[in-house]
């Protein structure tokens, strides 16, 4: 008996710079003035790299806002 979850892929715990931005559809330097803005937390592990906990958290909490700018932060509307 084969267990089916063991075929199901992990989505992944850590994303680089160019995932992420991949997956947020924007640019890397965008991920990464977001990052020195302090903005979404990274880790350096050989490169960059974000927790898919943290881009969970970043999400909800900016929901609503313009992060064009990550520095001067702006509601939208």
């Amino acid at each position: 008996m084969s267990n089916t979850t063991n075929n199901l892929q992990q989505p992944p715990l850590l994303y680089t710079v160019p995932e992420l931005a991949e997956r947020l559809e924007t640019s890397k330097p965008a991920i990464r003035a977001l990052i020195r803005a302090g903005r979404l937390r990274a880790l350096k592990l050989g490169s960059l790299k974000v927790t898919a906990k943290e881009v969970d958290r970043f999400l909800e909490e900016n929901v609503g806002k313009d992060l064009t700018d990550p520095f001067n932060v702006k509601d939208i509307g």
